[in-house]
């Protein structure tokens, strides 16, 4: 059995821009990566929320999130993932907003499963605990949803990821660490083959914060 590594998270900086791009390319060779001019601007305008994780040995960026704060009633539950980010350039960033918007989580493929996400999720959670946040939320892909397409919708595909019933690589992984779906919505990215452009809302609410009646309305707000 091979050692597993030892990775950190740290915040994101420029000389890491390189390395992040190949990354999106590994993770989505279907995709345009992200460009300079975005994780530039990210950094300009929230470098507390773009967060890379390293491998402790060689340094190597083998994870990477990044997220901007919104203020939720600016948007509609259905709107695209170029809305909630102004198409990737974060400019949208509103440090009075309660919300913190998860625009991306990668993992390097080979080093997924060694719990490198998870440590990306968590440092999210903190920092939504940090700023005293209300909650955080995304949009989550639905990688697995092409392989049902014929046999169901996306609302019954993620019902049956949500009960169990079926894994999916992203969503069930976002379950697994406390989110909660909220909706699910068509068109959110346009441009992904494995979802069909569908995705689901996903919500995590900050404890620290949260009051009895935000959490009966994020329990409700998809029944099962």
């Amino acid at each position: 059995m091979s050692r597993k590594r030892r990775f950190r998270v740290r915040n994101t900086e420029p000389t890491d821009f390189p390395a992040i791009i190949a990354l999106g390319l590994e993770v989505y060779p279907s995709s345009k990566p992200w460009s300079r001019e975005q994780l530039a601007s990210h950094l300009a305008l929230f470098p507390q929320g773009q967060l890379v994780g390293t491998d402790l040995e060689t340094e190597e960026i083998v994870g990477m999130a990044a997220s901007l704060i919104v203020l939720w009633d600016d948007y509609d539950v259905d709107d695209n993932w170029k809305d909630f980010t102004d198409a990737g350039m974060f400019t949208n960033h509103d440090p009075q907003g309660h919300t913190l918007y998860g625009a991306e989580v990668m993992v390097k493929p080979g080093r997924q499963g060694q719990g490198i996400g998870g440590k990306l999720y968590a440092a999210r959670f903190e920092l939504c605990r940090r700023l005293k946040l209300l909650r955080i939320r995304a949009g989550a892909r639905l990688p697995g949803y092409h392989l049902h397409a014929d046999a169901m919708g996306p609302v019954g595909y993620v019902r049956k990821v949500v009960r169990g019933e079926l894994g999916d690589p992203t969503l069930s992984f976002q379950l697994r660490h406390g989110f909660t779906v909220i909706a699910v919505v068509d068109g959110y990215l346009r441009n992904d083959p494995e979802s069909l452009g569908h995705a689901a809302i996903i919500e995590w609410l900050n404890p620290e914060v949260a009051t009895p009646e935000d959490l009966a309305r994020s329990q409700g707000r998809f029944p099962v």
